[in-house]
């Protein structure tokens, strides 16, 4: 396996990678910055968590910044995004109004303009309620925020994740990709991908496959499909035993979550 380091990315994009590896993080957040060739001002997407040094050196770097933008609200990516604002004079946006600063909330669909920097934001809710992936058309490229990863699967991060809308989000990037607009994913832990419906694809699959080793988890432990299944405290443990034995043990927290997701969309109407 390559390590990832970042990098720059198309003609506007430019990866500095937080140095907070990890289970959960993979390499370390991605921050991304991205700017139209020839202008004076940046857009920064997700600055990340206050490790080691990672704030100053946004600062030190990056010149003039005319907006942060949040992909969603988990501190290894929006935990330095007020202050980092604040040193830069510039607005904050998400999704969320709480995390926004002199700046109104993301909105679907909504084009973004900024210092001759094309951006369309895309709701993306799954991996968390408020997460968004933005268009980057002039790259064919998609931030995927943490709803698609460099390398793995996603956390579905219930209960602000759910199973349901993840489906939605990634058969919406997928469109994007059909339609030509999309050719790259820009995710927001590990490396570029490449092949975007290759990926997207799987991702589907992926999870389809793990709905259905749930359901025969299910069977095993002898417990029947009901709307109760989401209620019983100790059935996600016990279907991740099941499900995620070949897994080494320190992922089984991060499965609980999407196991305890996958459940909750089992036991719906």
């Amino acid at each position: 396996m390559t390590p990832w380091g970042g990098g720059a990315y198309g003609s506007r994009g430019r990866c500095l990678l937080a140095p907070n590896p990890g289970v959960m993080t993979l390499d370390g957040t991605n921050t991304w910055v991205l700017q139209e060739p020839g202008s004076s001002a940046s857009v920064v997407v997700d600055p990340g968590p206050l490790a080691d040094g990672h704030l100053d050196r946004l600062t030190a770097e990056l010149g003039d910044v005319a907006l942060v933008l949040l992909t969603h609200h988990h501190f290894d990516h929006a935990e330095v995004a007020v202050e980092f604002a604040r040193r830069k004079g510039c607005a904050v946006r998400a999704l969320d109004p709480g995390l926004c600063v002199d700046a109104p909330p993301l909105v679907d669909g909504e084009d973004l303009l900024v210092d001759g920097l094309s951006l369309r934001v895309l709701t993306t809710p799954g991996h968390t309620a408020d997460s968004v992936s933005l268009v980057l058309p002039a790259d064919g490229a998609l931030l995927t925020g943490d709803m698609v990863l460099g390398r793995g699967t996603t956390v579905v991060a219930h209960p602000d994740g759910q199973l349901g809308p993840y489906f939605s989000s990634i058969s919406r990037m997928r469109s994007l990709v059909l339609s030509g607009e999309v050719r790259t994913l820009w995710p927001a832990h590990g490396p570029v991908l490449d092949d975007a419906l290759g990926v997207l694809d799987f991702y589907l699959a992926h999870r389809r496959e793990r709905l259905a080793q749930v359901e025969r988890a299910l069977a095993e432990l002898s417990v029947p499909l009901s709307p109760g299944l989401a209620a019983d405290p100790t059935l996600p443990r016990r279907v991740v035993e099941v499900v995620y034995a070949d897994v080494d043990e320190s992922l089984w927290g991060a499965a609980e979550l999407s196991v305890r997701a996958q459940l909750a969309y089992l036991a719906s109407p």
